[in-house]
Order: C-alpha cells, then structure tokens, then sequence
C-alpha cells in the first residue's frame, strides 16, 4: 500500500556505534542510516536510503569499500544486507531451511566488515527509498511547460527503467565518495539476481561516465541475459543451460539416476553439462530431422540424470520448464519445490487442479523472515526513525520496469555481458567474481558458466575473471557451509584484488 501518513514523512538520519565480536576479533563500526538527495537540473527528485557500516580507527584510503545492491526489479537491499553480508543475519536452517516464527536475529561471524567496509544501497521505490513531491508553488501558469509537469508518480516512474536506474546508482556511489572523502580507497560493487545485472552493466559505466575505478565486482546469482530466462520453441539455449541446476536438484531429492558409482554432486553436475553441450541443444536444434531413435535415446538419459518420468520428458520433448519439473518431482508426496531454491519443498495446497496455483516456498515464504528482521534491525538496533514502509519486494516496480534501451537489444532481448567484457578492458586489474547456487531454477549457474565460455576475453585479462558455484539456491548463503566457504573465498578475493 501506497504511505499515506497524516503527518509530513520522516526521513531522520541516524549513526551509532556498536561492536561485533569475531573468533579472532573485535571489530568496532559505525553504522549510517540516512538518505542521499538526487538531482536533476539542481532540482531534488528522490531521496536514496542506505545504509554504510564503517569499522572504526582504521586508514579509510586502504580500507576497501563495498556497494551493495539486490535486484528484482523492485528488491531492497535487505537480502544481502541482512541475509550474508552485514554484521547481522538472519538465523536459517543450516541446508537453508525456513525457521518458524518469530524471526531470529545473530551477529553474523561470516560479515564482510572484517575485510571492507560495507554500503547497502535501495534503490528508489524499494526499502526507504522515494521520489520526492515535484514543485508545482510558484510556477508561473502562462508557462507553456506547466500543463506538461510530471505527476509525482511519473517522477518515481522515471526511476524504474534500466539506463535511469544505473544513473541513480553511478550517481549516488560518486557523491557518497565525495562526502565521505574516500575516493582512494579500494572499490568494490556487488549484486544479487538483477543486481549481478547491475554490476555487469556497471563495470563499464562506472569507469566510462563516473571516474569510479573498481578493483572488484561481484555477481550474486545474476541475470546476465535475458533471453536465457525463459525457453521456446525457438529459443533453445535455455532449456540447456537450466537441465545442470534440474539434475542437481533431481539428486537432492533421490529421484535421479546418479552418473556414475560414485554418489558425487559435482560429478554428477559435470555428466549433466556435457549432456546439455554435447546432446540436448544439438537434439532441440535438429527439430523435426532428429529420428526418433536419436530422441529416445536422449530422453531416456534426461530422465535418469534429472528423475522425471520418461513418458513426461517425451510429451515435453525434451523441453523441461522449470514451474513444472518443481511441480511433477515430488508430486506423489503432493509436494512443490522452490524455484529459486529446489532443495527446499513445500505442500502443494492445490494438488490435484491441471496448473499449478501455489506459491514459491522461496521467495514467498522468505517474506515474513525478511520483513520482521530488516525492521528490526533498522528501526530498534539503528534507532530509524521514519513513517515509511520498508518495500522489502515492491511489485509494482517490477510490473513497471521498462527495459528497453535504444540500441541495446540482443535479438529482442537485453544483456549485460558485453558491458562486462569492456569494463574488463577499460581496467585489466579488476578482479570479477561470479557466484551461483547448484539449485537455483531461476537464474541457473550454468548460464553464466556457458557465458564466460563465449565472451572470448583476451587471456591476458581472462584470468581477472572466476566462477564459483556453491550447494543451495538463488541465496545459497542461507547454507551454513556455504556461506562459511563462501566468506573465505570472497577474502581471498579481496587480498589479491588489493594487494
């Protein structure tokens, strides 16, 4: 619901101070809530909240600095922020699990503050972030560009659409540096989903428009191009580049086959790439002249690697749409799987109607924890004071989000690679880092692997760029080992980005 308060909205900044007790440390922060004005024409437009934790007594042009943000569109940065990174988190299951209500809340010993101080960005529209009232007092009404004043609304609107939305964000990282006098320090940006969108597309603009050298970017889960996010009769690269993360998730469950005699994930993860390689886009690409020995054959394998019913695979022809692998999986327990995260089920409310009408049990059912420990963490431990509703999620954003940019369409879809491959370019030191979850059905690890094998970087920059793929989801950091061995791999990364 839109904020409606009586009263003017608060938007009051706030610091405190606080200390974070690690195995081998205690670190000493100062966190920042407050909001950064954007301009247009020296007009303000829109009010952009964040949040920055700074360890204290430290040499603020050493210390590395990292910009964080989610994706959606339309998501605040509260899943990275209170989910992975910042120095609380929420307490899940240790394979990722829902806990039941109440939410709760621990220091978070995997924080990302014992090595680079952290800035946790929501974009307008999402968290607290808002556009603000245009000024309509004292225009002059013989004005001809009065009766063309943007409504307030088209204002937000304006925010909700790629090319914008990354100015917002090039424009915001350029003057918290400016306030904060740390343009000498080590910078990094990271992004989860449409967030890695936004580091690929950033890599490039941030140096070419902003002066911003990075010495890192790092993708979480991320949404490199579009036209890998939903297959058809004629867009084929999909059903391939998804079929990894299906046969993970078909082992998880003890419904596949497992390839070889050894009961081993990645093993079974590497038959799986080579099948999508070798057979399944050669198989989907000959149509109608493949024999039907040749797709038998096929589908039989599929089967046993993913655990559907051969006679599904068949009717499907080879074309396995994720809403209906996490339906058909585990149907006769009248059980659904995640999407996002196919480890994790839940009961099929509905189970016996032709379509599935239910919810996603990781996206949907990860709200309430979300929700309940952002503002917690916000309003009680960062003494925020203000009337407006943190938009955890907001959907309209995303109904609203305009993608088209001129000039930047990939056969009717968009991409961020190509500006990734030349923000690799621009600064052949910058360190880029890509990270999946095995059991992720949305935005699948093995697109990103498929992509990194066809940007044809140049070998003297292509060793700058790393893939690594953990168990779990979209956030596989809600598994306790990952997220442990994650931590320790994003340090590394971090030392040898600055050293």
């Amino acid at each position: 619901m839109p904020d409606t308060p009586i009263e003017p909205i608060t938007r009051k900044p706030s610091t405190t101070e606080h200390t974070l007790s690690l195995p081998q440390q205690e670190i000493r922060y100062t966190a920042s809530a407050e909001w950064q004005t954007l301009f247009e024409e020296e007009k303000p437009i829109a009010s952009m909240f964040h949040v920055a934790y700074i360890v204290q007594n430290q040499q603020a042009n050493i210390r590395p600095l990292t910009f964080i943000f989610n994706g959606g569109p339309g998501a605040a940065s509260a899943y990275l922020h209170i989910g992975a990174l910042g120095p609380k988190r929420i307490q899940f299951g240790t394979q990722g699990s829902l806990p039941k209500p109440p939410v709760q809340v621990v220091d978070n010993l995997e924080s990302w503050l014992s090595f680079t101080d952290l800035v946790f960005i929501d974009p307008i529209g999402t968290g607290f972030s808002r556009s603000l009232p245009s000024d309509k007092e004292g225009q002059n009404k013989s004005d001809e560009k009065a009766d063309t004043k943007v409504s307030d609304k088209a204002q937000e609107n304006q925010f909700w659409e790629v090319e914008r939305d990354l100015k917002a964000l090039g424009e915001f990282i350029q003057r918290f540096l400016s306030q904060k006098k740390r343009w000498l320090s080590p910078i990094f940006i990271a992004g989860e989903s449409y967030g890695g969108f936004r580091v690929a597309k950033l890599a490039k603009k941030l140096q070419q428009e902003y002066g911003v050298g990075l010495s890192g970017a790092i993708l979480i889960s991320p949404a490199l191009e579009f036209s890998f996010l939903a297959g058809n009769d004629y867009n084929l690269t999909s059903w391939a580049t998804v079929f990894p993360s299906l046969a993970a998730a078909g082992v998880h469950h003890h419904r596949a086959q497992w390839a070889g005699e050894v009961e081993d994930l990645e093993h079974h993860l590497d038959v799986a790439e080579q099948f999508a390689r070798q057979t399944l886009i050669p198989l989907l690409a000959m149509g109608d002249i493949a024999t039907a020995d040749e797709r038998q054959t096929a589908y039989e394998r599929m089967a046993s690697l993913i655990g559907l019913p051969i006679s599904l695979v068949e009717k499907l022809g080879g074309r396995i749409d994720i809403e209906v692998f996490s339906r058909e999986l585990l149907r006769e327990q009248q059980r659904i799987l995640g999407l996002y995260d196919a480890s994790i089920t839940a009961i099929d409310p509905f189970p016996e109607r032709l379509n599935y009408e239910g919810i996603d049990p990781t996206l949907d059912g990860i709200d309430r924890l979300f929700t309940g420990a952002i503002n917690s963490h916000l309003r009680d431990t960062l003494g925020v004071e203000t009337d407006l509703t943190y938009h955890l999620l907001n959907y309209e954003v995303n109904k609203a989000w305009k993608f088209d940019i001129k000039g930047d369409f990939k056969q009717g879809f968009i991409g961020s690679v190509d500006d990734l491959r030349v923000g690799m370019t621009l600064n052949p030191y910058m360190q880029v880092y890509i990270n999946h979850g095995f059991f992720d059905l949305v935005t699948p690890y093995f697109a990103s692997n498929h992509l990194a094998n066809l940007m044809k970087l140049n070998p003297e920059i292509r060793p700058n760029l790393t893939l690594k793929h953990y168990r779990g989801g979209h956030m596989f950091y809600t598994w306790d080992d990952s997220r442990q061995q994650w931590f320790s791999d994003i340090k590394e990364l971090y030392q040898k980005a600055i050293k």
